[in-house]
């Protein structure tokens, strides 16, 4: 295979490779499969077409240098796991051309260039302002899992600050749209979930109407110390949900089991849910109001 130049993540500009290999090295380097094209102005390289950081930087190739990476595509580069990753979104201003194409969302916003930062040489906005775009346009199970993960990014008493910057962007928005949903999922989300469907859980009770739980409450023994983490908490009702993810908890049933009782033993009523919950929360809500009602507490 002959020799490319070094590349973007693996992606390049027509114009820039025509200038290295002359055109007809570029055509004969994409008629044997070299190269393959990502858009009339954008190659890739076929190997890695599929990985995000290509797609990201063909993206930003294809829409311009003033484009930015944005929403849920400038999260993943920041490392939040739970952004989706295709498509991929880019921010242009509004008086630039580019369109929208298969794998690329374009957006025309206003942004300022001191949000904008370099992360493995993609042009993407700063993490607060890109969680202000997916808060107000992605699903809410999408947006509450990325505030989660963003807000765990930085240390628990610098949480409080982070959602106060982000709220205040949120507030400033010269778009309205979306932005009292945005607020309802900030100030739910605490940085406490361990995965996304911990986050997704904690929306699901709290939108059928449960009240707001307390995340990862200690259980202390009588000396003080720490015995048990619950995930989600009803204190002064004593009630707790425990997520079953398959991978922490398939080969733990024992332990769990005997963990629950000690529990109970304590006065706790523990209701797990795993994943099939997640799709029909209605037996998770049911078991707790129930759990509610034997203490003569409403839910």
């Amino acid at each position: 295979m002959q020799s490319l130049p070094e590349g973007l993540h693996g992606a390049y500009s027509r114009l820039e490779l025509n200038r290295l290999l002359t055109p007809q090295g570029v055509k004969a380097a994409v008629r044997r499969g070299w190269l393959a094209s990502f858009a009339r102005t954008v190659l890739v390289d076929p190997r890695r077409a599929t990985e995000f950081a290509t797609r990201a930087a063909a993206a930003l190739l294809f829409a311009g240098p003033a484009a930015v990476l944005s929403g849920p595509s400038a999260l993943v580069v920041h490392g939040c796991s739970a952004a989706d990753t295709a498509p991929v979104h880019v921010l242009m201003p509004y008086h630039r051309k580019p369109a929208s194409r298969p794998g690329v969302i374009v957006h025309h916003g206003r942004f300022d260039e001191q949000d904008v930062q370099e992360v493995s040489g993609l042009r993407t906005l700063a993490i607060d302002a890109a969680l202000v775009d997916v808060l107000c346009r992605e699903r809410p199970r999408s947006a509450i899992a990325c505030a989660d993960q963003v807000l765990a990014m930085v240390p628990e008493g610098a949480r409080a600050d982070l959602r106060s910057l982000v709220a205040e962007r949120v507030r400033a928005r010269a778009d309205s749209r979306g932005t009292v949903r945005a607020l309802a999922l900030l100030e739910l989300a605490t940085g406490l979930a361990e995965s996304p469907a911990e986050s997704w859980l904690l929306l699901g009770m709290v939108d059928r109407g449960l009240p707001i739980p307390e995340q990862q409450l200690k259980v202390l023994d009588i000396a003080g110390s720490e015995i048990y983490r619950l995930d989600f908490a009803w204190p002064s009702a004593m009630v707790a949900v425990e997520y079953d993810g398959y991978a922490s908890h398939e080969n733990r049933k024992d332990r769990d089991a005997a963990r629950d009782a000690d529990l109970r033993r304590r006065g706790w009523t523990v209701i797990r849910a795993d994943a099939s919950d997640l799709t029909d929360l209605s037996r998770v809500v049911a078991a707790v109001r129930a759990a509610f009602r034997a203490q003569g507490l409403a839910a």
